[in-house]
């Protein structure tokens, strides 16, 4: 393997600094007392920075759902049965999903992205099928995926990337659909934030106490299994699922490219996680949607540095929550670029401040 093989490690574009600084001036300048608008101000100054342009828009919207069944699940740790993943795809692709409601409602477009689901819908119109195999290996036996399986998937992610540039997508947002993913991302957090399981691991799907409890189990069987895996790269293939490492992938391919991601809920959450312990370049194109009503979501939020925009008690996944968030950078691009400046308008500057 040489190193020019390895796409995920190279350098991560860097946002305008000059671009930031004249957004910056410009809130200043606007008919309103300054930071009068709070977080809006910043996610405006940031986009701008971001897409290096002063009037910065999130009109074209790419949301990418990668799904994928995970060989864990064999170990009971869903309420849900894992023929769940096939029939969602299904679901996604014909329209009644949560995400493909919000997808329409945004006018976004929505990439369903089919990696291998034990109960296979077979090829369904708006379903990309880039199949790795029909479900990742149980990590309580055996690593979750090969290095094959694992470049497979980050790979695609980086393909979603590509086809939401070739639309000139403003903003890339990344869900995922699995049943027993919460085991996978729990093990992945615990092991990247070297926390106790029982400090993370939440409901999923809706689990009772005792279900989460026979959860944590599962997640400390299989950290005690892959305790040698030392690094990010090997945490996530021993740990990971195909829907996770595509994720991670698309983020760093993302940030590569210089198109801003907004991040979903936990799972999504854990997966920048690795993409930034993977490539530390990337974390400066992440925005952060919503905390998540899964426990372990704030102490991963809370290592990634991140402010999330809102906090619902949303847990459904699917990109569900980045979508809810996306009216809100597009109210801050909307008054960033829309409000008169005190010019302008021929209001006092000294005035407004005092009001």
């Amino acid at each position: 393997m040489n190193d020019e093989s390895k796409w995920w490690l190279r350098g991560c574009a860097r946002p305008d600094t000059a671009i930031e600084t004249q957004a910056r001036t410009r809130q200043t300048q606007l008919t309103k007392p300054p930071g009068s608008l709070g977080a809006l101000e910043e996610l405006a100054i940031r986009l701008a920075a971001l897409q290096r342009t002063p009037a910065p828009k999130v009109d074209r919207v790419w949301i990418s759902v990668f799904a994928a069944d995970h060989g864990v699940a064999a170990e009971g740790v869903s309420a849900f049965p894992q023929a769940v993943t096939g029939e969602m795809v299904r679901n996604f692709a014909h329209g009644g999903a949560a995400i493909s409601v919000l997808a329409r409602s945004l006018g976004a477009t929505l990439d369903v992205v089919n990696l291998g689901t034990v109960n296979d819908p077979g090829p369904i119109r708006g379903v990309h099928r880039a199949i790795i195999a029909e479900s990742t290996a149980n990590f309580c036996e055996a690593p979750a995926m090969s290095e094959a399986q694992l470049r497979a998937a980050m790979g695609a992610g980086a393909a979603s990337v590509r086809a939401a540039l070739d639309g000139a997508a403003q903003l890339f947002i990344g869900g995922e659909m699995g049943i027993a993913n919460t085991t996978s991302a729990s093990a992945l957090a615990s092991a990247l934030l070297d926390r106790s399981p029982a400090e993370l691991s939440g409901a999923g799907t809706g689990l009772d106490a005792d279900g989460i409890a026979h959860k944590v189990g599962v997640i400390e069987r299989a950290l005690a299994r892959h305790a040698g895996a030392g690094d990010a790269w090997e945490r996530l293939r021993c740990l990971g699922g195909f829907e996770i490492a595509a994720l991670a992938g698309a983020y760093i391919a993302a940030a590569q490219a210089g198109l801003p991601v907004l991040v979903d809920g936990f799972i999504a959450s854990v997966s920048a996680l690795v993409a930034q312990a993977i490539n530390p370049s990337c974390r400066e194109w992440f925005l952060y949607a919503h905390r998540s009503h899964e426990r372990g979501h704030a102490a991963v939020l809370q290592a990634l540095g991140a402010q999330p925009l809102l906090d619902l008690g949303m847990r459904l996944g699917e990109a569900s929550g980045a979508a809810v968030a996306v009216p809100l950078l597009r109210s801050a691009c909307a008054l960033h670029n829309g409000m008169a400046t005190f010019a302008q308008a021929g209001v006092s500057e000294a005035a407004s401040q005092q009001a």
